[in-house]
């Protein structure tokens, strides 16, 4: 009975000299280290909550980094090229979802939209055999679309409440409630934040940020320029006000012509900003219908006039069949006659 004792003994006076010389690197002053109730308090309220995004993140094993100094890496050079090499799981503006939330070392490491790591399931690596052959599971080979943002934390993890967390989130992430186009205003240049709040229409916005900031337009219409390019133009307002005409090419402003009331006539064609949104691909002109090879099977009885509205033989349906010459129906095999 005194062996285990000591044993046990032993045990605590190392967790206590352990526990010690931890509290010796922690100045006085300085918070504790993270309890294990914050610790699950944190993962509560975080996990599963949505957030507006700041700046784009890449796709995959690389996201996010917020040092303890408050420094973002990779800076907006480098993220700009992994998001061109990886692709985009998220862009700024956009909302997201925090998926798992884990502590990693000095790192609390906050997944977004499944994580930059494809799960894997306990029946993936599930094997059958029958008769001596074995099988594996079919694999699952959906590919990982998510990221992460970890926060750095200097020395150890210390107590943290969560506003302090979304304080030092801040620079990435936006927890507030707002649209879509709120959270994307916030990530533009300066002369596009104070266009939208000017009410004003500049060359190079989409359709979106002209919503936002004009509102929907009272008139559209469809036609061709002289390089006969489609285009849709917004009309605002009408006499004896100002008229702005907002000239879009697929989803990108190329002219703003404004017709004042006194008879001045303002157009801008030059582009005034640059947004990092794909381009809107255009629709191809679908290609003109092959004539109809003379062998090619029909429906058609031999001898029987092609329609005029109808040149190419394109029939969709059989040809009514001709009218019967006896007008009485048959009788039903079915049916019994008097006996």
């Amino acid at each position: 009975m005194k062996y285990p004792r000591c044993l046990r003994s032993t045990g605590m006076l190392l967790l206590a000299f352990s526990c010690l010389a931890f509290a010796k690197d922690i100045k006085p002053g300085q918070p504790p280290p993270i309890s294990k109730d914050t610790r699950l308090a944190i993962i509560r309220l975080l996990n599963a909550e949505f957030a507006w995004t700041r700046k784009p993140f890449p796709m995959g094993d690389h996201g996010l980094t917020i040092k303890p100094d408050g420094q973002i890496t990779p800076d907006d050079a480098n993220l700009k090229q992994l998001v061109e090499m990886r692709g985009q799981a998220a862009k700024a503006g956009e909302r997201v979802q925090i998926t798992n939330v884990a502590f990693k070392g000095n790192d609390i490491v906050l997944e977004i939209n499944g994580g930059a790591k494809k799960k894997t399931k306990w029946y993936d690596h599930l094997q059958v055999g029958i008769g001596g052959a074995t099988a594996q599971t079919p694999q699952n080979t959906e590919v990982a679309k998510g990221s992460y943002l970890a926060l750095e934390f200097k020395d150890y993890i210390p107590e943290v409440t969560l506003e302090d967390l979304k304080t030092r989130m801040a620079p990435v992430f936006d927890f507030s409630v707002k649209s879509s186009a709120q959270a994307y205003v916030e990530t533009l240049p300066e002369n596009v934040r104070k266009a939208i709040t000017d009410h004003q229409a500049l060359v190079g916005m989409n359709k979106e940020l002209v919503t936002e900031s004009m509102g929907r337009p009272p008139q559209r219409i469809r036609d061709k320029d002289e390089q006969n390019r489609s285009y849709e133009e917004w009309i605002f307002g009408e006499p004896p006000q100002d008229v702005q005409f907002i000239r879009f090419v697929g989803n990108e402003v190329v002219q703003v012509k404004i017709m004042k009331v006194d008879g001045e006539k303002i157009v801008k064609t030059q582009r005034e900003v640059q947004l990092n949104d794909p381009a809107v691909a255009t629709a191809q002109p679908k290609p003109a219908t092959a004539p109809r090879p003379t062998n090619a099977p029909t429906l058609r009885r031999p001898g029987e006039d092609v329609p005029a509205d109808n040149p190419n033989g394109n029939q969709t349906r059989l040809p009514n069949p001709p009218p019967s010459s006896n007008p009485d129906p048959p009788k039903s095999q079915w049916s019994t006659g008097s006996r």
